[in-house]
């Protein structure tokens, strides 16, 4: 797990290739992260599919109730079967411009 911090946003990424191990250093770990907008990149492992996409819905739910965002990358994911508490992005890029309209949404009280 590779932690790296940009501004109000910490990225998260997978170095193990075990996106349910992962997810559950991530949950173990979510008071260090609670108070940031956190990025999960799970891009590099081929492996990951809907099924363990979708693993990540509780995790997501505890981050919005701290009002920040939580937003995983994913690659090769049928982005119609997301379930919609859950924001999955194809890159870094698209992610960090997702966490930047959510900042701008609850700066305006949305």
């Amino acid at each position: 797990m590779k932690v790296d911090h940009k501004g109000h946003t910490t990225i998260i990424k997978d170095t193990e290739g075990n996106a349910e191990v992962f997810l559950q250093k991530v949950t173990d770990q979510f008071n260090t992260y609670k108070e940031n907008n956190v990025v999960l990149d799970i891009s590099h492992d081929k492996s990951v599919d809907i099924k363990s996409i979708k693993n990540f819905v509780d995790l997501a739910k505890k981050f919005k109730k701290q009002k920040k965002s939580f937003v995983i990358v994913a690659e090769g994911i049928d982005f119609n079967d997301v379930p919609h508490t859950l924001h999955v992005v194809p890159t870094l890029l698209e992610a960090h411009d997702l966490i930047e309209m959510e900042e701008i949404e609850r700066d305006l009280g949305f």
